[in-house]
């Protein structure tokens, strides 16, 4: 009897392995979930890529569902402002060279004479020895009534009175007549009610009737330069 209680009592302390087995899974699992929450062990939903230790990569931009309206860079289309304004400098740049060229016009003759380029709106004395000894901007007339050629001087006034109240003018030197009868030549800007008629800073702008007009020390230049039968020369 005493050898059955022995061997019962060493039957029931067996181990019981299936239920340690159980135990150790519980534990193991319970272990995984609290180093997860932790952050110690690497999460099953969390699949963005990782970088070195202690380094979390940027996570990736996922594409907006709705879509820009309008995604195309236009900055760099010209507006039609812009494109006007760059038309009004284009001419203004145009208008500059044009004021600033003193070369002689082609075709504008030989020997001492005295030259109008219309489209220039610039006067030269040309000496004997084709030298310019002088060249300036004028104001021709605003009507077609000047036709290119070659002319003479015929006729000086150092005063004059301009027609249609155009107001008194200095050293007036005539070369031709317009188609109504009426004196053309180069004289000084006119004064009118004693004031001129036109600012200095207008020169190379066509703003007469019919003459050239001068600032006054070029009009006397001129006056000094051009005697009776002087040659003058009108290009386009």
């Amino acid at each position: 009897m005493g050898h059955e209680l022995v061997g019962r009592h060493r039957a029931e302390v067996r181990p019981r392995y299936g239920r340690i087995a159980v135990l150790g899974s519980s534990v193991a699992v319970t272990l995984i979930a609290v180093l997860g929450g932790t952050g110690a062990l690497p999460s099953s939903a969390d699949s963005s890529p990782r970088g070195p230790v202690g380094e979390v990569a940027a996570p990736l931009e996922t594409p907006s569902s709705t879509p820009d309206v309008d995604t195309e860079d236009k900055s760099s289309e010209p507006t039609t402002e812009t494109n006007r304004l760059t038309a009004e400098q284009v001419a203004a740049n145009e208008a500059e060279a044009l004021r600033n060229d003193t070369s002689l016009p082609a075709d504008s003759g030989e020997g001492r004479r005295v030259i109008f380029s219309e489209h220039r709106q610039r006067v030269w004395l040309v000496n004997d020895d084709e030298e310019v000894v002088r060249t300036y901007l004028v104001s021709g007339s605003v009507y077609d009534n000047l036709d290119p050629g070659t002319f003479e001087v015929y006729s000086r006034s150092e005063d004059a009175t301009g027609i249609d109240d155009s107001g008194t003018m200095k050293y007036f030197v005539r070369f031709t007549q317009g188609d109504t009868g009426a004196a053309i030549g180069f004289h000084d800007i006119p004064i009118l009610d004693g004031e001129l008629i036109q600012r200095f800073r207008d020169l190379g702008t066509p703003l007469s009737h019919g003459c050239i007009r001068q600032r006054r020390a070029d009009a006397i230049a001129l006056w000094n330069f051009a005697p009776l039968g002087t040659t003058v020369v009108v290009t386009v």
